[in-house]
């Protein structure tokens, strides 16, 4: 059975930084393509980044190109998003994915004013 268990939202304020963890297990995770998404009340899901199997390579949404940066740790089943500069509008609940596959519960970012 796939397994996502997203990590590590926490209040912070505009301008703040965050890590993101997503814990995978169930399928092998070494050769596949992980993606972040994040979703805000009444709101479709957005596409955040993806990256390949080895961290050779990833891609950004417009919005946060240049201030979010996604990584992985194939020893570890791991993947990470790394959210600097946040903005309000970052305010969402972060899931990761693989394939069709979403996290459970998703982890919360609000921003503090």
């Amino acid at each position: 059975e796939v397994q996502l268990v997203e990590s590590g939202g926490d209040l912070v304020p505009p301008g703040g930084s965050l890590r993101l963890s997503c814990r995978a297990s169930g399928f092998t995770f070494s050769t596949s393509v992980m993606t972040w998404v994040r979703q805000v009340s009444g709101k479709g899901l957005e596409w955040i980044s993806t990256i390949d199997s080895i961290g050779g390579s990833a891609g950004y949404a417009d919005s946060v190109k240049g201030r979010f940066t996604i990584s992985r740790d194939n020893t570890q089943n791991t993947v990470y998003l790394q959210m600097n500069s946040l903005k309000f509008d970052d305010a969402a609940i972060y899931d990761c994915a693989f394939e069709l596959h979403f996290g459970r519960q998703g982890t919360q970012v609000p921003l503090s004013s």
